[in-house]
């Protein structure tokens, strides 16, 4: 079997390229076909949504911003604007569960992730996959290191690791004192952890796996029966409350 030099992760076999650029391939059409066909079943959905938010507060429909995708390369990404109009002038892009920049609306589309709908667009233009490592935002980026900045192999996505296992985010922040600190200092490090797993697996069946389990969480069913915590989610947490007895919230 005949390799290629990878001087930072030694050789890698060819065999294993050409399996990367298959499931690639694979990914890539069952992005396409899903999204179509997810778009035109959520439409009656979206309307409501954009109805809704256009009744109850100033500003446009949908909120816009530049995130990082594949390669590095910058992109828009859309989401149905979930705070006050000019909301990012008021406070850091950091969001806990008591925001106040928050709409009632919005805290509606947050708790249920119907505010990331639009970004089936983001999937049918190629910026983004279904399932993928979350976008981050440039500021964010330009403190990744090395290692980190290895989750632009792939598409970012919709769904992750992080955001079936971190989907209390805001109530976890809001535990923090200081919670820009602490995004900075624990969540970006957790969450880039858990999109190497989506770098290094190429598996369509982890994708799949991740899908379901959104989904099943979404339901009441899944609110009763969730799923097992990842590892190092479990830890944050367990350092998270060993620091709120020692009197400080940054493990």
């Amino acid at each position: 079997m005949s390799s290629i030099p990878r001087p930072d992760k030694g050789p890698v076999s060819l065999d294993a390229g050409g399996a990367v650029r298959a499931y690639r391939t694979a990914k890539a059409l069952c992005d396409g076909l899903a999204a179509l066909a997810a778009v035109v079943v959520a439409l009656p959905v979206m309307a409501v949504v954009a109805a809704l938010i256009k009744a109850t507060s100033a500003g446009p429909v949908l909120f816009k911003q530049e995130r990082v995708g594949l390669a590095g390369r910058p992109f828009t990404i859309y989401k149905f604007r979930t705070m006050f109009r000019d909301a990012h002038r008021a406070g850091t892009s950091v969001t806990t569960a008591t925001d106040r920049r928050i709409t009632a609306v919005g805290r509606l589309l947050r708790r249920t992730k119907l505010d990331e709908l639009p970004q089936l667009l983001n999937v049918l233009t190629g910026d983004m996959s279904l399932v993928g490592p979350r976008p981050d935002v440039l500021e964010i980026v330009a403190k990744y290191t090395p290692e980190m900045r290895r989750i632009f192999d792939i598409r970012p996505g919709i769904t992750s690791l992080a955001t079936l296992h971190l989907r209390d985010e805001e109530a976890v922040l809001t535990r923090a004192p200081d919670p820009d600190r602490f995004y900075d200092e624990v969540m970006v490090p957790l969450k880039v952890r858990l999109a190497l797993e989506h770098v290094d697996r190429h598996s369509l069946w982890f994708d799949l796996g991740i899908l379901t389990q959104t989904v099943w969480m979404l339901t009441p069913l899944g609110r009763a029966w969730p799923v097992r915590e990842h590892p190092l989610v479990a830890g944050m947490r367990r350092a998270l409350e060993r620091g709120e007895e020692n009197g400080h919230g940054t493990p």
